[in-house]
């Protein structure tokens, strides 16, 4: 069972040209695919499908709806704040965030919203967790 199954992110747009535009000059990613007749875009992001589709429930969601692992976040972080991306503020009980990133031990993440209100995270995993990460990779490969 799910010998051939393969994942695909799904983000929703009310505005297609724009998320289109945000793609590109935010993240730096065209579409592999578009239908745009029925309003789907597809982007390859770290070789995960992500789909962005259009839909008047875009931004409603109030949790992360995207997450990107960065072996740098300074380095992320400082890019995407170059490009004009605000960085979400959090303080809650186990959750605080300082200039716009938190420390959740061994975890260092942020959060930012694309064009259509859609939350996502950037996180630097502890070096454990990239190993694990990188093991997982290489095995779905062999």
């Amino acid at each position: 069972m799910f010998e051939n199954l393969t994942a695909t992110a799904v983000l929703p747009a009310k505005d297609l040209d724009r998320a289109r535009r945000w793609w590109h000059d935010i993240l730096g990613r065209e579409p592999v695919f578009a239908d745009e007749a029925s309003g789907n875009l597809f982007y390859d992001v770290g070789g995960t499908a992500v789909l962005v589709y259009l839909t008047d429930f875009a931004g409603t969601a109030q949790n992360t709806a995207f997450n990107l692992v960065s072996d740098d976040l300074d380095r992320d972080v400082a890019a995407l704040r170059s490009l004009g991306v605000v960085f979400h503020e959090y303080d809650f009980p186990g959750l605080k965030t300082v200039d716009g990133i938190a420390d959740m031990g061994g975890l260092r993440g942020a959060w930012f919203s694309d064009s259509e209100d859609n939350i996502i995270a950037i996180g630097e995993p502890s070096p454990e967790m990239q190993d694990l990460a990188k093991a997982m990779r290489a095995g779905a490969a062999g």
